[in-house]
C-alpha cells in the first residue's frame, strides 16, 4: 500500500488524474472504475481539461461506476447517473455503450446486479479502480459489517450514510435512499488491478488511519484494501493528520 500526503485538495485531484491519465495513455481501451460524491469532482474537473487539451482520448474507455440508489431513475438528479454524465461524461468523448451504472429502477435489483458482476468479468476487470472512503470507512456503499466474500449486490445504508449524504438532497434525510446496488468487497478486490482510494478533509481523518494502519476488520470495511497488491491512497493532509507513520510521501 503506497500513501501519498497531498498539500491539499487541488494537487490531490492533479495527481489522481495523472494515474487515469498515464493509465488511458498506455492502454487505449482502459477499463475505469468511477466513484461518486463529492471528493471526485476536483478528479473528474481535471480529466475534462486532459480531454480539451487533447492530452487523452475517451473513445474507447470503458467505465463501470461503484454503485447507484435503489428506485432512482437514470434521470433523477440525485441518481448517480445524472451526476457521471453531469460532471464528466457529457464533457469527453465516451462512447454511452461503454459506459455501465448499476440501474437502481431496475425491479429486477437481484438479476441487475448478477449482470453487472458479469459485465465487469466480460470487460477483463478493472484496470484503475478510483475509490473514496466514507467517515465510518466504507468503500462503495459496503458499510461496517460488510462481508469480504460480498459481490454486487442490493445493500442497506447505515445511518450515518444516509445522514453524510442528505446534503445532496436538500438536507432532508428522510429523501435519501435506504437502499443501493453497490459492487461488494470481494468484486472491487478480485477485479481491480490498480486501487486508488482519495481522501479529502478532517472528517476522513479517523477512516483513513483505521483503514492503513488498524486492524483487517469488517468493522472498517476499506481496511481490507491492506490485503490488495497495488493500493495508492491520496489524502490531503487534513485527511491524513492522525496516520502515525512518518515514512508517508
Amino acid at each position: 500500500m503506497k500513501i501519498i500526503i497531498a498539500e491539499h485538495y487541488d494537487e490531490l485531484c492533479k495527481l489522481s488524474a495523472v494515474i487515469i491519465k498515464e493509465q488511458i495513455q498506455a492502454k487505449k481501451d482502459a477499463v475505469l472504475g468511477l466513484p461518486t460524491g463529492s471528493t471526485p469532482v476536483g478528479l473528474y474537473k481535471q480529466l475534462i481539461s486532459y480531454y480539451q487539451a487533447g492530452e487523452i482520448d475517451f473513445s474507447k474507455v470503458t467505465t463501470f461506476n461503484l454503485d447507484e440508489y435503489a428506485g432512482l431513475s437514470p434521470s433523477h438528479p440525485q441518481s448517480y447517473n445524472h451526476f457521471m454524465h453531469e460532471q464528466l461524461f457529457r464533457h469527453i468523448n465516451m462512447q454511452s455503450s461503454h459506459i455501465h451504472i448499476p440501474q437502481g429502477n431496475n425491479p429486477q435489483l437481484e438479476a441487475e446486479c448478477k449482470v453487472y458482476e458479469e459485465l465487469i468479468r466480460q470487460a477483463g476487470g478493472i484496470d484503475v479502480q478510483i475509490l473514496g472512503i466514507g467517515a465510518n470507512g466504507h468503500i462503495g456503499f459496503n458499510e461496517p459489517g460488510s462481508d469480504f466474500e460480498d459481490r454486487t449486490r442490493v445493500v442497506k445504508l447505515s445511518e450515518s450514510t444516509i445522514q453524510a449524504n442528505a446534503r445532496f438532497f436538500g438536507g432532508d434525510p428522510v429523501l435519501v435512499p435506504r437502499l443501493a446496488v453497490s459492487m461488494g468487497i470481494k468484486t472491487i478486490m478480485e477485479f481491480s488491478k490498480h486501487i486508488v482510494l482519495l481522501a479529502s478533509g478532517e472528517e476522513k481523518a479517523d477512516a483513513i488511519q483505521k483503514m492503513a494502519e488498524g486492524p483487517v476488520t469488517a468493522d472498517v470495511p476499506a481496511s481490507i484494501l491492506q490485503q490488495h497488491n497495488h493500493v495508492t491512497i491520496i489524502a490531503d493532509q487534513k485527511a491524513a493528520q492522525k496516520l502515525r507513520e512518518a515514512s508517508y510521501s
